[in-house]
C-alpha cells in the first residue's frame, strides 16, 4: 500500500512539472504572438494555458472523489466490523 502511495506521489510530481512547463510554454507563445502580431500563436498560447488550468481543476476533482471513496470504504469497513460482533 505504501509503495502504491509513493508511486502516486511520483506521478503527481511528474504531472505538476509537466503542467508547469506547458503553462510557461503557453505564456511564452502568448507573449510572442502579441509582440509579433501573430494572432494564431497568441491564441495557441491562450488555449495551452487554459488546458493546463482545466487539467488542474479536473485533477482536484479526481482527488476529492478519491478521498470520498476512501472515507466511504473506511466507514463501510467499520460498520461491517460492528455487524460481525
Amino acid at each position: 500500500m505504501e509503495l502504491m502511495k509513493e508511486g502516486i506521489r511520483m506521478k503527481d510530481s511528474k504531472d505538476t512539472i509537466k503542467n508547469s512547463i506547458n503553462k510557461i510554454s503557453g505564456k511564452i507563445k502568448q507573449m510572442t504572438g502579441k509582440i509579433t502580431g501573430n494572432e494564431q500563436l497568441k491564441l495557441k498560447g491562450k488555449l495551452q494555458v487554459a488546458k493546463v488550468d482545466l487539467k488542474k481543476k479536473m485533477d482536484v476533482k479526481d482527488k476529492v472523489n478519491e478521498v470520498k471513496e476512501d472515507i466511504a470504504k473506511k466507514v463501510n469497513d467499520k460498520l461491517d466490523q460492528k455487524e460481525k460482533k
